[in-house]
């Protein structure tokens, strides 16, 4: 086989090679997400139930100094019915006394209701943040295991491309880019060898005899009519580039 043809062949086996590397390095991340999904859905838990916390004490904050208000306004109308100067008066500072105490009385009935749940929330994110931590726990190890797995995927993913790189490099220019040329549409194969019986052997169509005998004799780059692709001769075992 001409020399030109050897080192496109070779090329294109590294080429293989940093695909597969790739597609094994594209394969971690999701395997990652689905370990840490459990852990991040728990997480997000806990961060929703402290905020929701957080806006209940200030709703029972609110409450309380509302209550506290309220107190101190029927301790100002007792001390004014010791002042009433006639029935009218006094008539009108119960109506109000009655109306405060009424309005403190659903203050501290609300205040009781949201303490109540004040308690339950965090009864539940100390549930959460448990489990949580027994998460974190079981998904470390696993994680650090895919990713050391992932960080060392890559490190031998980075060493075939600077492999093909360097090899590539030493291929003259012409034959580079009508190679690289065949593998920009998407494609996985850009040389084929001829099979025994004379067909591409990437889309078997058929190569006319004297195409066959350039090819396995001559130095001419010849490319599949069919398909396009860079005719090689068949390999000692007759096997063909896929």
């Amino acid at each position: 086989m001409t020399t030109h043809l050897t080192s496109l062949k070779e090329l294109q086996k590294l080429d293989v090679d940093i695909v597969a590397a790739r597609r094994i390095v594209a394969t971690f991340d999701p395997q990652i997400e689905v370990i840490e999904e459990p852990a991040l859905a728990l997480e997000s838990e806990v961060t929703r139930l402290r905020s929701r916390l957080q806006e209940v004490e200030l709703d029972e904050r609110r409450v309380e100094l509302s209550a506290d208000e309220k107190r101190a306004r029927s301790k100002k109308l007792d001390e004014r019915l010791t002042t009433v100067r006639n029935v009218r008066e006094e008539a009108a500072v119960h109506a109000e006394i009655d109306m405060v105490r009424r309005s403190l009385e659903g203050a501290e009935q609300e205040a009781l209701t949201l303490l109540d749940q004040i308690r339950r929330m965090e009864e539940r994110l100390e549930e959460s943040q448990k489990a949580l931590e027994v998460a974190q726990a079981e998904v470390e190890p696993k994680r650090d295991e895919l990713v050391e797995q992932r960080e060392a995927a890559k490190t031998e993913l980075a060493e075939l491309e600077s492999r093909r790189d360097a090899f590539a490099s030493g291929i003259d220019a012409r034959e580079r880019d009508t190679y690289e040329s065949i593998l920009a549409g998407g494609r996985t194969v850009a040389v084929a060898d001829v099979t025994e019986d004379g067909a591409c052997g990437n889309c078997f169509s058929v190569i006319p005899l004297q195409l066959q005998n350039q090819i396995l004799h001559g130095e001419e780059m010849i490319r599949c009519e069919g398909c396009g692709v860079i005719l090689a001769p068949p390999e000692a075992e007759g096997s063909a580039a896929g």
